[in-house]
């Protein structure tokens, strides 16, 4: 099988997440990091699950998954390994047209979800299409060693950028040769440095340059 990577927006959106244990913990973690709003559905959480309820992050039903529960849901995850809930989740989810993840079970599964890096607004997916998970983990570990925390405060700093070049270049073909400088420059290598004054600087100059070549010294 061949899947589309994407990424998706869950701002505010309900997210259901059946389970209570760690396999459930992580999906959860995973989704309030993306600003959704969640809803558990298990009988028992474990500790971190329960302190998120205490601190009104989370909504939890404390009972097991009943056909119904997935109303008004955007995206459902199934951590309950279990194959009978898993196959109920699936039917309910297909007929509300839902798309639905049962943990460690990919034929009740519309998407996979990949092992992941973040840096700040940086976010490397990395994914196996199911084939060995293991691998994609460790690759993920490699590359957070590998990406410092460098790339996330770039993306801070070239985010204003985004209005601000429509702007003063209203070519694209001009703004895209400076976001190139900006990339290429050695803004990084002064942020993994500490220099957080001379990596200004230099954004400075290749912007206010136009992106020409001078300015990506």
């Amino acid at each position: 099988m061949q899947y589309y990577p994407i990424y998706l927006n869950l701002e505010n959106r309900r997210c259901v997440v059946i389970g209570g244990d760690r396999h459930a913990e992580e999906k959860v973690l995973g989704l309030l990091d993306a600003g959704a709003s969640v809803t558990v559905i298990a009988s028992r959480l474990n500790r971190k699950l329960e302190s998120l309820v205490k601190a009104s992050r989370i909504t939890a039903l404390r009972r097991d998954y009943r056909a119904g529960d997935l109303q008004g849901a955007f995206l459902v995850i199934s951590a309950a390994m279990d194959p009978a809930t898993n196959a109920c989740v699936w039917e309910e989810a297909t007929q509300r047209n839902l798309v639905v993840n049962c943990v460690d079970d990919v034929q009740h599964c519309d998407f996979i979800a990949p092992s992941i890096v973040r840096k700040g607004d940086l976010i490397v997916s990395i994914s196996t299409s199911g084939v060995a998970p293991a691998l994609a983990v460790r690759l993920r570990q490699r590359m957070a060693t590998e990406l410092g925390s460098e790339y996330g405060r770039f993306l801070e700093l070239v985010q204003p950028l985004r209005e601000e070049l429509p702007r003063l270049y209203p070519a694209f073909q001009q703004r895209r040769a400076i976001w190139y400088q900006l990339v290429d420059s050695d803004i990084l290598e002064l942020l993994r440095q500490g220099d957080e004054a001379a990596a200004r600087a230099r954004l400075h100059q290749i912007v206010h340059n136009g992106g020409g070549k001078e300015a990506a010294r």
